[in-house]
């Protein structure tokens, strides 16, 4: 699949702070890209880069081959979907969307054309005259990415579009822009904070921090095989403990030898051990060398969260099994469900990880 944006060595300081450092990343054509990271990690500035919002400092864009760096955004073949929708509140659904094409001149049948295409796409059928002031939230973020999937963008950016809708509504919305992508084949470049909606809707997220790119990977390879101790922690839940590599295949923590899949780690080592909670298992305190005791216990609808202590380290657990607080435990998991990683030699070394 051809390449269709990249971004190439890319920095941008604001008031002498660095958001992006030697940024590089690359989307290719039909893909749907998610920018993932806590706030201030620098994965709005790289899509106001891409959207020609921002002038990076250094480092250039391109665009299906072209250098777009300097182009202004109204000449980019992309357009972008804020998080306030931006919407103008004194034009109905109908204006809102013909404003992109009657700024190109185009014909009265074609602009009721493809506001009928559009208002359809996105379920609005028969909304076409009401303010969109009397609309809701969902409502009127249907109506904007309405109004820029009328003007045929070969990309599509969305700034955090989900994040003023209620948790239901999130999740319908999820749905629509898969279904979206899938009908229109546009690419999607995403921004969001939120885990879950990024595992939902991507082929490929890249998790970011401090204006680096920690991992780039498919959702079930970014959970399952997070490259470092940062990515195991914003990626889901994690019990992320001290260990040390005895051998290939073999590991030690919380005082227990455990088998596991990994090699390449050296003798001896110590180790970060992640264990996902739903990758614990709990067993009679007979069947395994590591024993612990539930310590707290919360319902959640799908599943029991439970913290079991187990020598001296507090275990986030995930089970269908209920285990009331104060029962003995013992804690085994299966050799493929252990990730072992590196443990950075300082914090500058976790940050930049993958940009060394």
């Amino acid at each position: 699949m051809e390449k269709l944006l990249e971004l190439c060595n890319i920095s941008k300081s604001f008031n002498k702070e660095l958001v992006l450092d030697e940024f590089n990343l690359y989307v290719k054509r039909n893909e749907f890209v998610t920018l993932l990271g806590p706030s201030g990690c620098g994965k709005t500035t790289a899509l106001r880069i891409i959207g020609g919002f921002e002038k990076p400092d250094r480092g250039s864009v391109f665009f299906e081959g072209k250098d777009i760096t300097d182009l202004a955004p109204h000449k980019r073949n992309l357009n972008t979907v804020f998080q306030k929708y931006a919407l103008f509140p004194h034009m109905n659904v109908e204006e809102n969307i013909a404003f992109g094409l009657k700024i190109k001149n185009k014909s009265k049948q074609y602009i009721e054309d493809k506001i009928k295409y559009a208002l359809k796409l996105v379920n609005l059928d028969g909304y076409g005259k009401r303010s969109v002031d009397a609309m809701s939230g969902g409502q009127q973020q249907r109506v904007a990415i309405a109004r820029a999937i009328v003007n045929e963008p070969q990309m599509l950016l969305l700034d955090e579009p989900l994040a003023a809708l209620d948790l239901k509504l999130g999740q319908d919305m999820q749905y629509e822009l898969i279904r979206l992508k899938n009908e229109l084949g546009i690419t999607f470049l995403y921004v969001t904070h939120d885990q879950e909606e990024a595992l939902t809707i991507s082929d490929t997220i890249v998790v970011m921090n401090q204006g680096y790119i920690q991992q780039i990977g498919t959702p079930e390879s970014i959970y399952n095989e997070p490259e470092n101790a940062f990515v195991a922690d914003f990626i889901g839940d994690s019990n992320i403990i001290d260990g040390t590599m005895i051998e290939d295949k073999l590991v030690k923590f919380l005082g227990v030898k455990f088998e596991c899949v990994d090699v390449g780690f050296g003798s001896n080592k110590p180790v970060d051990v992640v264990l996902r909670p739903e990758d614990v298992i709990l067993v009679d305190p007979q069947d395994s060398e590591l024993k612990g005791v539930v310590t707290s216990l919360i319902f959640k609808g799908v599943h029991y969260e439970m913290d079991v202590m187990a020598n001296g380290y507090e275990l986030l657990v995930h089970s269908t099994k209920m285990l009331p607080v104060g029962t003995q435990v013992g804690v085994c998991v299966d050799p493929e469900n252990i990730q072992i990683m590196n443990k950075p030699a300082s914090e500058d070394e976790e940050v930049a990880s993958l940009e060394d």
